[in-house]
């Protein structure tokens, strides 16, 4: 199983909603990639590592799937519309990871 990370750095005068991004913008997401995609979660940033320090990320979903290629070939004809929703919620440029999950279960 592989998981896709779309991570939002949190920073100074960013903006991220997160009701619409949980709402809406991930159900988009489901509904455009179907079968391929197995689940997803969703992330709040709260706190970094130090007390009373701001989060890493103001926001991450994972995407959950049983190879790169179903990613891929599920995720590249829709690639145009879910980009393209992103200003609906946020003005932070996420950073996209590919993972492979060792361990975990859903």
């Amino acid at each position: 199983m592989i998981k896709v990370s779309v991570m939002y750095p949190n920073g100074p005068g960013t903006h991220f909603d997160h009701a619409y991004y949980r709402d809406k913008h991930m159900p988009l997401v489901k509904a455009r990639l179907g079968a391929p995609l197995k689940y997803y979660t969703v992330d709040k940033g709260m706190a970094g590592g130090a007390p009373g320090s701001a989060p890493t990320y103001a926001a991450s979903g994972h995407l959950f799937f049983d190879s790169v290629e179903d990613f891929q070939t599920s995720f590249g004809p829709h690639t145009q519309e879910i980009m393209g929703d992103i200003p609906n919620y946020t003005d932070i440029t996420p950073v996209i990871q590919i993972s492979e999950v060792v361990v975990g279960k859903p």
